[in-house]
This record gives structure tokens, sequence and C-alpha cells, in this order.
């Protein structure tokens, strides 16, 4: 039996139609959601990251600014216009692109973005509003991955989960998230003994080590869903995801692919933190 494939692309193309309806909405009433996005240097990869979040703006008919500050700016120069952003009115959202030069501390940067404003979920306030199921602006990947099973029809409540990788970025909130759904979780990390045999167990498979293919149809659980959520790039110049997809995809139940499946969703997830913190910031629901 061919497994379902989860796609990413459309289910974000869904959620997009909905935020520009109520953006529609926002503006007849006078106001747009705003998303400032400061970009430090020129990584390669940020650019290309900096001009998908622009079109998003564009596409959603958002209010957005891009601040591009040259690679050997001062850690003082960033934080003020974080604090000019964080006063500015019609700014609801501040992203500023990881990673940051190293004279750059990047814990002081996230540190100093008003939690209100935060729509990459990485304030320490948003992260413990996370941990204790409090309201808070969520991780745009986790809170994509979640919205991507939800949309897929799968029930999560008294699943076992098992997600390999405990980053702060992904691993960790993904965990708490799948745990508010009722799911039992298990996390997996470099230093697990066992790792296959916890894997094999899992109804739910959430993967994000970073290393090409890792995770083959031995890791799975006939019928599992697997969520891919590694984004390499092989010496062909080919994406690759964690999981080696084509194997995988002979043993699991609904898997996502690598590109189309979870990236997709991290700018769409992203664009709804803002449009959720202009609402909050209107005083609407």
């Amino acid at each position: 039996m061919a497994a379902t494939i989860i796609s990413g692309t459309q289910i974000s193309q869904e959620i997009r139609q909905d935020i520009k309806q109520e953006v529609e909405a926002m503006k007849a009433q006078g106001f747009q959601p705003g998303l400032a996005v400061v970009l430090v240097g020129d990584d390669p990869a940020s650019h290309v990251y900096v001009r998908n979040k622009e079109k998003a703006c564009h596409d959603l008919g958002y209010y957005s600014e891009v601040h591009r500050l040259s690679a050997d700016t001062s850690q003082e120069e960033l934080l003020a216009l974080v604090d000019k952003l964080n006063k500015q009115d019609n700014i609801h959202g501040i992203l500023v692109q990881l990673p940051l030069p190293k004279q750059i501390e990047e814990k002081a940067v996230i540190d100093a973005i008003s939690p209100q404003k935060d729509v990459d979920g990485f304030h320490p306030i948003n992260v413990g509003n996370l941990m204790i199921g409090d309201e808070s602006l969520l991780p745009c990947t986790p809170a994509g991955v979640i919205e991507m099973i939800k949309r897929t029809g799968i029930e999560m409540s008294g699943k076992h989960a098992v997600v390999i990788g405990r980053s702060n970025i992904v691993g960790k909130p993904v965990s708490m998230l799948l745990q508010r759904e009722n799911a039992t979780v298990t996390m997996c990390h470099s230093r697990t003994a066992n790792m296959k045999e916890l894997t094999q167990q899992a109804d739910i498979l959430v993967v994000a080590i970073g290393r090409a293919n890792f995770v083959d149809a031995s890791f799975i659980k006939p019928g599992a869903v697997v969520i891919d959520v590694g984004m390499n790039r092989l010496d062909n110049g080919k994406l690759a995801g964690d999981v080696d997809f084509e194997s995988a995809k002979e043993v699991s139940g609904p898997i996502t692919p690598v590109p189309g499946g979870v990236g997709p969703m991290t700018i769409t997830m992203l664009m709804k933190n803002t449009l959720v913190a202009a609402r909050r910031a209107h005083g609407l629901k």
C-alpha cells in the first residue's frame, strides 16, 4: 500500500487563503499586520529566507519592513534597531534572521525583542508560556508540524510520538506541543542508546537532527506517521531530509516529503503569528 504524502505546500496555501481574508477584514477596520525582518551580514541562505518572507508579506497584504545591515554591525547598533521596532505601532512582529555574525550574541538579541512581537517564538517568556500551556506565540516550525498532522486528520491523543532531536528551535517545542495534544512523547538524541527500539514503537515519528537520510525503513513502525523536519543539501546540490524518503515510504503511513513538506509551513506559521500579534495589539480575539 502506497504511503499518503502530506503536502506542506497545499496545507500552507489553504492557511494563507484564510489569512488573506482576515487581513482584508482588518484593512477594512483601518489597520494591517506589520512584520519587520532584520538581516545582518551576507549569509546566502538567510538572503533567500528573507526574500521569501518579503514575498509572503506582499502576497498576503501585510505591511513589511526589511532592514539589511552589514556584517560588521555592532551588537549595540542591532539592539538599538530592535528597541526602535519594539516601539513602532505599525510593526506587530519582529524577526531577526539567524545566524548572526560572531560579534553579536544571539541570546541578547532574542531577549531584547518584545515578547508580544516575538513571532519566532524564541523569547524566554514565550518559551516558558509554551512549557506551562499558557497563551504564547509558538515557534513556527513546530507549530507547522502540529498543524500539518491536524489538517491531515490524524488523531494525536493517546498516540506514542517519538521525536528525534532536542534543539530549542524544533525538538523541545514540538515535544511540548505533542503533549498538549495528549500524545505520549519520547525524545531521542545523539546520546540515545537504543534509538531504533524506541522509534519502532512510534505511532508518530518526528525527525529533526540535521543528518541527511539518517532514518530509513528499519526505524519505522509499519503505518506510522513520519514528519521530516530536516533540510540538508547533498554534494550533488539536491535537497534531502533527515529521512530516507524512498525507503521510509514503503513502510510508513502518511509521510512528508523534502522539499514540499514542513518547509513551506514555517513561513506560513510566521505569517500566522504576525496576524495573531496584530490581533492582540488591537484588542481583537
